[in-house]
């Protein structure tokens, strides 16, 4: 290797690392800021800059304030029961979707799927009003059965993940059960079904994500202070008057506790269904 290509070499070393460095401090000094910011007091927030270190950094007033005014308690077991019965519903319905359409082959398949295909490029918002409507008349505001309902509604990002995993199942694996008199749910549920085990991961991450940080939707569809959602419950302190950043972020903080937790309890398994859920070419 000659000089000129070691120069090279070794640049482009340091250009990846120097890149990476600054992502990383990017992606990470909102979070700190948030830190720190969670552990002012009121007067320490109004007269110091973002970046300066909190006096008392046992000072837990903001988080206690933040947790009882914003009645995070509630809301954290209306994201939880939001949250399992939404994932637990786009789990089956995009999975027995990308059932019938990778393995029936009918009139219409194929027009099935470019409908599917082209709802995901419809904005949400062109459709509010229509959606609404169709919410009202069936009397499902301001209900959570009403919000489950709708966040549990087709995703296709989902079905073409499961058709992905359908295709590199062999069709095989079907038609030896149903000689053996399998009915086509026993096939699902019993023989594919647990194979999906890396794309269900990966959808419960995608759809979890999703439906624990959507505040849209929430705030439209469930107005009544019981409702409300963790996302909800961060605007608490939002006003005309000023917004309290330090609860704010004290609550922030709090809010990103069990998605911690859940994380650092199954990290393996979350990194499985995502290296392994990737869509394959």
């Amino acid at each position: 290797m000659s000089t000129i290509q070691k120069i090279k070499h070794y640049a482009w070393i340091v250009i990846q690392y120097a890149s990476l460095i600054f992502f990383s401090f990017v992606a990470v000094l909102p979070i700190v800021s948030c830190v720190i910011t969670a552990f002012k007091t009121e007067e320490e927030y109004q007269t110091t800059s973002v970046m300066t270190m909190p006096e008392n950094w046992f000072n837990f007033d903001n988080f206690i304030e933040a947790f009882q005014k914003a009645d995070m308690g509630r809301a954290f077991i209306n994201s939880t029961i939001i949250l399992i019965f939404v994932v637990a519903g786009s789990v089956m319905i995009g999975s027995m979707l990308a059932y019938v359409l990778n393995r029936f082959k009918f009139p219409g398949n194929g027009l099935i799927r470019s409908l599917f295909l082209f709802a995901t490029l419809l904005p949400g918002i062109a459709m509010q009003v229509s959606t609404y409507q169709l919410m009202y008349k069936l009397g499902l505001i301001n209900s959570l059965l009403g919000y489950i309902v709708l966040s549990m509604g087709t995703d296709v990002i989902a079905i073409y993940i499961f058709i992905q995993f359908f295709e590199n199942i062999s069709v095989s694996l079907d038609e030896s059960a149903y000689i053996d008199g399998a009915s086509y749910m026993t096939i699902f549920f019993k023989i594919l079904f647990p194979l999906l085990k890396p794309a269900v991961v990966t959808v419960m991450i995608l759809k979890g994500v999703g439906t624990y940080n959507e505040y849209y939707n929430a705030s439209l569809y469930l107005s009544s202070p019981e409702l409300k959602t963790v996302a909800i419950s961060l605007y608490t302190f939002v006003g005309p008057l000023g917004s309290k950043y330090n609860l704010i972020c004290a609550g922030v903080i709090i809010s990103l506790i069990p998605a911690l937790v859940v994380f650092l309890l199954f990290q393996k398994q979350i990194y499985s269904g995502l290296t392994s859920g990737a869509v394959k070419g």
